[in-house]
């Protein structure tokens, strides 16, 4: 792969959240980072954070920063980023798919069918963003020969988490990383789905401080958003790093295997023993 001063890279959703963290993270590494999001000034959404704001940070770490406003639901408007980054570097090293609508009532109590039927917008915006955005990236990543592509997701992939729309969101991620990487593999670009623990994100530190006593516990284990940024770099930066591809992996462990610590210095640790093991899919292929 490409020097990390030299690489282009695309972060989907990034205006706050696990998106900011990790284009900041791999902005750090002296990259161009290009940041796409909905959000273009302060006030549009709920939280804080706009795609300019990470961009600006990301050229203060060194990076190089490239704000582009896109609603991942547009395929249009996910095409002509692709294009975009085609016509300025003619190549692409890695792809972030993180863009992930979160509809409101997600978190309330009850079963699905008493939750808003809006929820069924994760179909698009996460698991549908995910396989436009790759589908247009893959000539860019092809033609270097060399590439990565991660899909985020998290353990709701496995158990139940928020209801069945956001489980099958999940879990329809973690597969279509495993059979991108059939498809990329004669081309040395590897897929992985990374399952995120607890982040303190803008719209966690928000819930966190509203209760400080009920979710005191959470809080103290939460990573920081750039913590998975900083093993998707650690996972480019290896030298065999086909030999993850294809699977789906758990943040921390994968961190703890190259070696790679939060902002903090900490390691944060797997929630696999309460939430349950990532899938282990077939190895046959019926073309």
């Amino acid at each position: 792969m490409s020097p990390t001063e030299d690489r282009v890279v695309v972060v989907t959703g990034a205006s706050r959240g696990a998106g900011k963290g990790i284009a900041l993270a791999l902005g750090a590494t002296g990259a161009t980072v290009y940041v796409t999001g909905r959000t273009r000034s302060e006030g549009d959404a709920d939280l804080p954070g706009t795609v300019l704001a990470t961009a600006e940070e990301i050229g203060a770490r060194g990076g190089t920063g490239v704000p582009v406003i896109c609603d991942h639901s547009d395929d249009a408007q996910v095409a002509d980023l692709f294009e975009r980054v085609e016509r300025e570097h003619g190549r692409l090293d890695i792809l972030v798919n993180n863009a992930f609508t979160i509809p409101d009532g997600l978190t309330r109590e009850g079963p699905f069918w008493e939750k808003p039927l809006a929820l069924q917008s994760m179909f698009d915006v996460g698991m549908r963003s995910a396989y436009v955005a790759a589908y247009h990236a893959a000539p860019l990543l092809v033609g270097n020969q060399a590439g990565l592509v991660v899909n985020t997701s998290s353990f709701g992939g496995r158990c139940y988490m928020h209801g069945p729309a956001y489980g099958a969101g999940k879990a329809a991620v973690d597969k279509m990383a495993h059979d991108m990487a059939v498809d990329f593999e004669p081309y040395n670009v590897a897929v992985i789905s990374l399952w995120m623990g607890l982040l303190k994100t803008e719209r966690n530190r928000a819930l966190f401080e509203g209760v400080p006593d009920r979710y005191r516990s959470f809080a103290a284990g939460a990573e920081s958003p750039e913590f998975s940024g900083r093993v998707i770099d650690a996972l480019a930066r290896h030298p065999e790093f086909m030999r993850w591809s294809g699977q789906v992996h758990i943040g921390a462990e994968l961190g703890a295997e190259l070696g790679v610590v939060d902002v903090d210095g900490s390691s944060p640790r797997s929630h696999r023993g309460h939430l349950g093991d990532p899938p282990t899919f077939s190895p046959a292929v019926v073309k």
